[in-house]
């Protein structure tokens, strides 16, 4: 493929058929099926990535690409560390990226161009209709049809210019002429709308539908304020971010993009928004009024491909991909904060990436996994919703959930090894806070290392050393296969 822009999601899907990691659906139906399948597929070991066409009431040639993520060699193309790393792999080649991203960012500022391959086509008018293109109702309990799951919404500070963007969910209102806009609260985006909401009563966006799933990582990612996601790309992918100025306020657009729209957000303009099935596995919040985005012009490609993220039930489309940016980042911070001994961490897929986090270390001294606990549960990568952080010694794999439970049965007492901590950063996604409930949460740090004062004496674990066993392996290993 040549002359695709920068961060085109043509040549992520390309890239990832080389690999063999991309599979063609034809024939699916946007009502529910869609979904289903790709619900069956995270399920699989190794799930492919999934690119729908012929999709029942709508050209052919109108895709739409679920499953982007969720394995370790295409999301390590997509951090462009390489594609045939492992987990494990994953997770160290990421280690020390953020913050060097963070840190070079503004030395990739965004290159504005004239023209687009999404400039190709536009809706105008009483023509400018979303569901035009295949949006899915993915879920049975579902509110409606949500365009917004893959997405890049990008607002900006009024007062310093610095854009933001970021990935929330989108559900189709007015048979198609408009779109709610569900910014989660206390995040940079639904900061900037506000500003603007008090500084002119209205805020500009602009929203990007099909693009590198780069940009669907960073969007879902907490990126540090004041470091625009489009600049932070930049610094991944060692290049500047070709970008067109929307027509409406001038805020960026990626020239990879898909299919585009822009305007206005006003605080009287609003439409009652969900239920919609969430990361957490649970239909999240009553329907609520959301602000509404009215659509005047749609941009779009020939042959558009929307990008699909749809939450659920763990696994889902991107629980993977968190898992591992959270992960990496959550061991960065702890390493940052100068605590010694942290080994590992893991943000565990079944808790979405975020609810349960498990850390190795080497104990250094009493209070050392008390310290570690604390600072895990309240570090900037892991403070939103956070559940459950639980220490362990450093001869448990972290990223084995039985080998943490495990540690948990064996080395914890309830009585003396779980401290609570009480109003902590919750969301109303949170599926325990009850209605119209400040989003308040509490969260518990499990302390299942072998205690400090027994290192010596505790009891020795009942199993052959590994270098014994990886001998064993070589002389018998073809009866263990």
């Amino acid at each position: 493929m040549t002359d695709e822009p920068l961060l085109s999601l043509r040549t992520f899907i390309e890239d990832v058929e080389r690999i063999g990691e991309l599979r063609h659906v034809h024939g699916a139906h946007w009502d529910l099926e869609l979904g289903g399948i790709a619900e069956l597929s995270y399920r699989r070991p190794k799930p492919q990535a999934l690119l729908f066409d012929d999709i029942v009431d709508y050209p052919s040639g109108h895709r739409l690409l679920v499953g982007s993520t969720g394995t370790s060699r295409r999301f390590g193309r997509t951090l462009r560390l390489g594609d045939d790393l492992d987990d494990v792999g994953l997770v160290e080649a990421l280690r020390g990226k953020p913050s060097k991203w963070a840190a070079t960012a503004r030395d990739f500022p965004v290159e504005v161009v004239e023209r687009a391959p999404f400039h190709d086509n536009v809706l105008e008018g009483d023509d400018a209709n979303l569901l035009a293109f295949p949006v899915p109702r993915w879920h049975g309990h579902d509110g409606g049809r949500f365009i917004g799951t893959g997405c890049l919404v990008v607002t900006s500070d009024p007062e310093t210019g610095i854009h933001n963007g970021g990935c929330y969910r989108m559900q189709v209102q007015d048979d198609g002429r408009a779109t709610t806009i569900a910014a989660v609260p206390g995040k940079h985006g639904a900061q900037n709308i506000e500003r603007w909401f008090a500084r002119e009563g209205r805020a500009p966006v602009t929203v990007s539908f099909g693009h590198d799933p780069l940009l669907l990582a960073l969007g879902g990612t907490e990126v540090p304020g004041g470091i625009s996601e489009l600049e932070y790309a930049g610094a991944v992918l060692g290049q500047r971010v070709p970008v067109v100025l929307g027509e409406e306020a001038g805020l960026p657009i990626p020239a990879g993009a898909e299919i585009v729209i822009e305007g206005w957000l006003t605080p009287e303009e609003s439409r009652v928004e969900g239920p919609f099935g969430e990361w957490t596995g649970y239909y999240a919040g009553s329907p609520r009024p959301t602000p509404n985005l009215r659509v005047n012009r749609i941009y779009y490609r020939d042959n558009p491909i929307l990008l699909g993220a749809p939450p659920g039930k763990p696994p889902h489309d991107y629980s993977y991909m968190r898992t591992v940016m959270k992960s990496a980042m959550i061991q960065d911070e702890l390493v940052s904060m100068g605590v010694p001994g942290v080994k590992s961490a893991w943000a565990h897929e079944a808790g979405g990436g975020r609810l349960f986090i498990a850390v190795a270390i080497e104990q250094r001294y009493a209070g050392h996994a008390r310290q570690v606990g604390y600072l895990a549960a309240q570090c900037p990568a892991a403070a939103y919703m956070n559940r459950y952080v639980v220490v362990v010694d450093d001869d448990i794999d972290v990223t084995d959930l039985g080998e943490v439970v495990w540690a948990m049965s064996t080395r914890s007492d309830p009585a003396t090894d779980i401290e609570i901590m009480n109003k902590t950063w919750g969301s109303k996604l949170d599926p325990m806070l009850e209605p119209d409930q400040t989003p308040y949460n509490s969260r518990a740090v499990i302390d299942a290392c072998r205690p400090w004062h027994r290192l010596k004496s505790f009891p020795r674990v009942a199993e052959s050393d590994p270098a014994y066993l990886r001998e064993v392996q070589q002389r018998w290993g073809q009866f263990l296969d």
